[in-house]
């Protein structure tokens, strides 16, 4: 059982690691065209991902990028003993129907595109606690069924503002233990420059509900710059650090609208985060070359990032600490038409590099 303690007004440390065993990130052809795509475990070319709908496409996808983490653990389903998944859709429905055939006990999570960020931080309270060897976390996004449930049927041919962002069609997974990730086999080591470095996640904060106000479903960045700043700044306060004690602070789907917001609002509570700060919505296209106006987003965006850039970077020593702020617009079809406004949330999860020395 792993040890932890709370500290400050809404962040736990982790006394003893939990250990991310293994990740895995399924995209589209959009998002494998963009500057990460030879990142990411597997790159669909069709958006139906050998489906009849969009629905059914975005389970496919999260339930591969499930199987594919799985597998790099050298585990089966029956190993895995909870899984937290979500989506954007009602009722959770891509992760309902994608993970039903595997058999784990599901907690089905809705967090809008900060899901991964939550489902990462009830693993690891969980694997600290001792409530499971293997805890599967998974999320997922589909620009199509997203236009299709949020906005405007695809035929419709709507012009988008320049704040809008672009659902990432794309899922991400990771596989939480108390253990480190199991010793590959002789063939592999040879080609593992760092065999002997995982990573582990050291602390949570748990994201509150901010609302501004905003009532504009096509500025997601504006909706959920005020979460990400509240999270970012209690995250430092309750653990003591500055900025610079972070090689990275990495937002979810803010985008080149929200990012500005963001900085504005840290710098008036007295932090500048510029230096260090990454946004996966613009790390995950290009936008001199793909017309996503100010990024990406979607559950799919932060964890398909996640596991095919951030982790891996990690592991490669690019980074010894991060800070991984998975950002959520908590838009409600039923609110949002009875005119009320957009409230955002984000969750921070401290990743860090570990050495395992067993493994050397």
């Amino acid at each position: 059982m792993t040890k932890q303690y709370t500290c400050g007004t809404s962040s736990i440390s982790f006394q003893e690691p939990v250990f991310i065993q293994s990740c895995a990130s399924v995209t589209g052809q959009k998002e494998g065209d963009g500057p990460l795509g030879s990142c990411f475990d597997m790159i669909c070319p069709d958006p139906m991902f050998g489906a009849s709908t969009w629905e059914a496409a975005e389970s496919t996808m999260q339930k591969e990028a499930s199987t594919l983490a799985i597998g790099k653990a050298g585990l089966k389903p029956a190993d895995i003993r909870l899984l937290f998944a979500g989506d954007l859709l009602a009722q959770t429905a891509a992760s309902s129907f994608g993970t039903a055939g595997m058999g784990i006990p599901f907690y089905g999570l809705f967090s809008a595109c900060s899901t991964m960020g939550e489902a990462l931080s009830l693993s690891a309270l969980c694997i600290a606690a001792g409530y499971g060897e293997h805890i599967l976390c998974a999320t997922s996004s589909h620009f199509c069924s997203a236009e299709k449930e949020f906005r405007f049927p695809l035929g419709y041919g709507n012009q988008r503002p320049l704040s809008a962002t672009w659902t990432v069609t794309g899922a991400g997974a990771c596989i939480l233990g108390y253990e480190p990730p199991p010793r590959p086999d002789s063939k592999t080591l040879n080609t593992l420059r760092n065999r002997n470095i995982c990573a582990v996640i050291t602390g949570i904060t748990t994201g509150r509900l901010i609302d501004f106000g905003f009532r504009d479903s096509l500025n997601m960045g504006a909706c959920m710059a005020p979460a990400a700043c509240d999270t970012i700044a209690r995250n430092l306060q309750d653990f003591h650090r500055k900025p610079s004690d972070y090689d990275a602070i990495f937002t979810g789907d803010l985008g080149m609208v929200g990012q500005t917001i963001l900085f504005d609002l840290l710098t008036e509570k007295g932090f500048d985060i510029s230096s260090v700060h990454q946004d996966c919505g613009m790390l995950i296209y290009d936008p001199q070359t793909q017309d996503t106006h100010s990024g990406g987003s979607g559950c799919g965006c932060a964890a398909s990032v996640l596991a095919g850039y951030i982790l891996p970077g990690i592991i490669q020593k690019k980074w010894k600490r991060i800070l991984f702020v998975p950002t959520g617009a908590l838009l409600s079809k039923v609110s949002f038409n009875e005119g009320d406004p957009i409230p955002g949330i984000a969750h921070a999860v401290v990743i860090e590099q570990y050495r395992v020395p067993d493994m050397m």
